[in-house]
């Protein structure tokens, strides 16, 4: 079983500041653009900020710092957003699947219309490798608004997703994340 929860003791936290320096590697390796910032690591550890995390028995498949809607500069209207989604290497198709599900169902029962993330790109959208993995959101259901300055100043592909009642998912995903906090609150703390 899986389970999404927040990330409340500092072993999750510095678990996921691992993970998300374990992955920025693995892209760097490949030629796949990360962010500039070097200090999402350490937004992970932030005590204020309130991460949270996909486990599969235990083990740290993703990890990711949910806001309710932040000023993106970009889609109208409330969203649950997703920020500095990081995925341990790989596992990263079948764990997308499994936190656009999530995402959905939770963005409903937090009575928000929409899902939106950023994903960063250095190349036009139809230029692999971005292309192929914009392709595979898509597929999951993912709508792509095109691209622009996301909220940390660097190029971003624009995603929304459609938030959805999954009454069944809980059979598959557990969910023990808090409600998030706004965006601008998190901004100013960090």
């Amino acid at each position: 079983m899986y389970e999404m929860r927040s990330l409340r003791t500092d072993a999750e936290r510095d678990e996921a500041a691992a993970l998300v320096q374990d992955r920025q590697r693995w892209l760097a390796m490949r030629g796949v653009p990360t962010p500039a910032r070097s200090d999402i690591p350490a937004l992970f550890r932030a005590p204020q900020v309130k991460p949270a995390g996909l486990f599969e028995d235990g083990l740290l498949l993703a990890c990711m710092i949910p806001q309710r809607g932040p000023d993106l500069g970009w889609g109208e209207g409330p969203c649950l957003f997703l920020d500095c989604v990081h995925t341990l290497p790989g596992h990263s198709d079948d764990t997308v699947r499994l936190i656009t599900l999530w995402a959905s169902d939770f963005a409903a029962r937090l009575e928000v219309p929409l899902v939106r993330a950023e994903a960063m790109v250095r190349h036009p959208l139809d230029v692999d490798p971005i292309a192929t993995f914009l392709r595979r959101l898509t597929d999951m259901g993912w709508d792509l608004r095109g691209s622009g300055t996301g909220q940390h100043h660097e190029r971003v592909a624009r995603l929304e997703l459609t938030a959805e009642l999954r009454p069944g998912l809980s059979a598959l995903i557990g969910c023990q994340v808090h409600e998030p906090q706004s965006a601008a609150y998190q901004r100013s703390i960090v």
